[in-house]
């Protein structure tokens, strides 16, 4: 065991936080693995809570294997994995598949596994590393709108419109996630303008060719637009049935909330141990529960933020920034929508609420956050190993 955490690099605040995070997601998701258990079958919430582990595991896994490969070689595995995830987009949506009765090609079936992975949040991962690459490439450069078209803009877009279709929230979310990367890389302001136009009249389109061939994606724009008209005028159309659920949940939590394992709306939210685990986090734990997990993701943005500041490059200070904003961002949209903020949009609680490729592609972007930090510590290492190689000399003795 010693070993082990010798052999672990990185801001030992994140890997505490992370596991912190993990840990408390066993109880809420146990809990709530009930309703899907009695749905199930046969089944019973033990299986969803060893599969839960499972996920947490692997993910832990792919974190401390991605922190120790040195961050600057992400800038050219970024350039090799964007044509993959973008055959893989389009393989998912020509093979996607329905998972719980969602009604979207979000999901890809891994042969011979029975196994499905949800490609657009790898495509998350990379695209924010591909962005952060070419922007660290031109920072000290006169940047034009035509040059940088192709390179960054093009292939952006390329991935956001494969994911379109079947996840507009998730399209939307990596959207604003690189226009907030490129403008704290200094890419013009004028420019991002006219790159937002762009992207209204591109959703604009979709829209009408939605509406205009309803065969080719059935139900997906009106589920948005229901989503919207919902949220915005709760008076005037019927209620969405999770959210009043959601609230439910809420107000009957309280301060202290009712105790692990006794909340009733799990037995009513569809989705329970995922999209609105953090209501059933309140229900159970009160406002107490639901205030700490959010101090925690608020505090992992802060150890972001840090380790970006401390990086020794512009591309490990970026890449920190990309790959991490969407993650407590993401988290903040969860609990927003739990509390009716912000229009359902089925984006789960990273690392507490359950889901395989979720957790996995969470860690996969903790590792690689860890993975810049790691540099910082063994610049640091270096540099007092050659102020004091007497000292250094006598302890190896």
């Amino acid at each position: 065991m010693q070993s082990l955490f010798k052999n672990i690099k990185g801001d030992r605040l994140i890997w505490a936080i992370v596991a912190l995070l993990a840990i408390l997601s066993f109880l809420p998701v146990y809990s709530a693995a009930s309703n899907l258990a009695y749905k199930g079958g046969g089944s019973n919430t033990f299986t969803f809570f060893l599969k839960h582990f499972m996920h947490l595991f692997f993910g832990f896994v792919i974190m401390f294997g991605v922190h120790k490969i040195p961050y600057r070689y992400f800038r050219g595995l970024s350039l090799i994995m964007i044509p993959v995830v973008l055959v893989l987009l389009v393989i998912t949506m020509l093979q996607g598949t329905t998972i719980d009765g969602a009604n979207a090609s979000r999901w890809i079936q891994i042969p011979f596994v029975g196994m499905s992975f949800q490609t657009s949040t790898l495509a998350a991962v990379v695209l924010m590393v591909y962005v952060s690459r070419y922007m660290s490439k031109i920072k000290d450069k006169t940047v034009t709108f035509k040059e940088s078209i192709l390179p960054l803009w093009m292939v952006v877009f390329l991935v956001l419109i494969l994911i379109l279709p079947a996840n507009f929230s998730t399209a939307a979310i990596m959207f604003l996630m690189v226009l907030m990367l490129v403008f704290l890389g200094g890419y013009p302001v004028k420019y991002l303008a006219v790159i937002v136009g762009s992207g209204l009249l591109v959703l604009a389109l979709f829209v009408l060719i939605a509406k205009a061939f309803p065969d080719a994606m059935p139900n997906r724009v009106d589920t948005w637009m229901g989503r919207i008209e919902s949220f915005a005028n709760p008076e005037d159309t019927e209620s969405d049935y999770q959210i009043e659920k959601a609230k439910i949940a809420i107000a009957t939590g309280g301060i202290q909330g009712v105790g692990p394992g006794k909340s009733m709306q799990k037995n009513f939210l569809p989705q329970s141990s995922s999209d609105f685990i953090f209501a059933i986090i309140i229900e159970e734990y009160g406002l107490i529960g639901g205030f700490t997990i959010m101090i925690l993701y608020l505090w992992l943005l802060f150890r972001i933020v840090i380790v970006a500041q401390k990086s020794d490059t512009i591309f490990g200070k970026l890449l920190a920034l990309g790959v991490g904003l969407p993650i407590v961002f993401q988290a903040l949209i969860n609990m927003a929508v739990a509390v009716e903020l912000f229009p359902v949009t089925g984006q789960t609680l990273p690392l507490i609420s359950s889901g395989g490729t979720s957790i996995w592609m969470t860690c996969l972007a903790l590792g690689i956050i860890l993975s810049v930090s790691a540099k910082r510590e063994e610049i640091k290492e270096q540099e007092h190993i050659e102020d004091n190689p007497l000292e250094i000399l006598s302890e190896t003795i």
